[in-house]
């Protein structure tokens, strides 16, 4: 009688459990009110792979649509040792000191090998994991960046709904992550070391393109030399690009995360540059225009997924890829027979 009572009781739990499960409405509510246990759940549902939990995920992220237009979105990149990590933890302790509530989100495809992501480094920020204004989120392990960027994107709306003036958002640093998270923020933070050289390797890669500011991080001790001579090579190395489209020059920067100096300036350039370009109208127009990208994005991604879910082009590929590998078909011609197979299999 004992172990039925406790199958009995087991089988109860799971129906209270069921019950508590909030409805979307619940949830959309929830993250409103700014609650982040009802935010920590939209998320999960945003970022579930299962279609069942598609039609619920975009009603939530259409509900916060309205209220997600008041942050501010900051990408924050750099190689791994860089020290995000714990930049990112004197950084938000500041704008959190300053009143600003923070989230912080992460893209990183593969996250559970990298040593340079949030997944890795969260237990490190143990300050800012206890600060009651900050909300932070790591991006969930999988192998295709578009999909874990489009997540960590629809993640920010719901973030944004929930009342956090500040968005960070980090990247491993590698790679196209850089320009994924580059296409869904409204600032972009190079993390640089000095005296590895690191300053060198910065001139040459195409993200100095995409920074908005370049900071040299652990400008502290013996490195503050070094940081010094790195800034300099920086600022003339960004001589030789024009201006961005809005007209602004980046700026080169030194702090310490570690001792939490050279965070307040960073913030006052930020601060500046999204008054100047709210006041010339290029912060709608690049929302706009990062809007646009997503919604070309996204059906990309559908319609990629759709053509290798056919049962046609399943049955087809194996024999076509053999062909190729035989050259018995050029790759060209292989393709055209499996679209023309999509093709009809959709009419």
């Amino acid at each position: 009688m004992g172990f039925l009572k406790n199958k009995e009781d087991i089988q109860q739990k799971i129906k209270s459990l069921r019950k508590s499960s909030p409805t979307v409405t619940e949830l959309v509510q929830g993250i409103l009110n700014g609650d982040t246990a009802a935010l920590g759940r939209g998320i999960t549902l945003v970022e579930s792979t299962n279609s069942s939990h598609l039609e619920n995920a975009n009603t939530i992220i259409e509900s916060c649509l309205p209220k997600s237009k008041n942050s501010i979105r900051i990408g924050i990149t750099g190689v791994p040792g860089v020290g995000k990590s714990t930049f990112i933890e004197a950084f938000g302790k500041l704008l959190t000191d300053k009143g600003k509530k923070v989230a912080v989100l992460a893209v990183d495809p593969s996250s559970t090998i990298s040593k340079g992501s949030i997944l890795g480094d969260k237990t490190r920020m143990q300050e800012l994991i206890r600060n009651p204004k900050a909300f932070i989120r790591p991006s969930p392990s999988g192998k295709s960046l578009g999909g874990v960027a489009r997540k960590t994107r629809e993640s920010i709306i719901l973030c944004e709904a929930a009342g956090y003036d500040v968005i960070l958002i980090e990247t491993v640093g590698v790679g196209q992550s850089e320009t994924a998270v580059h296409s869904m923020v409204d600032f972009f933070l190079l993390l640089k070391l000095a005296g590895a050289g690191d300053e060198l390797q910065g001139i040459k890669r195409g993200v100095i393109e995409m920074a908005d500011i370049i900071v040299i991080n652990k400008a502290d001790g013996e490195n503050i030399k070094q940081a010094k001579i790195a800034k300099t090579e920086f600022e003339r190395a960004l001589h030789l690009y024009p201006p961005k489209e809005n007209g602004w020059i980046p700026k080169v920067l030194t702090c310490s995360a570690l001792n939490a100096t050279g965070t307040d300036e960073i913030w006052e350039i930020i601060d500046t540059y999204i008054a100047e370009n709210k006041k010339n109208d290029y912060f709608t127009i690049k929302r706009n225009q990062q809007n646009m990208y997503w919604l070309e994005q996204t059906l990309d991604d559908r319609l990629k997924n759709q053509f290798y879910q056919s049962k046609k082009v399943r049955s087809l590929l194996d024999t076509m890829t053999q062909n190729v590998l035989e050259h018995k078909v050029s790759p060209f011609r292989a393709a055209e027979e499996l679209l023309k197979s999509y093709w009809n299999a959709n009419q």
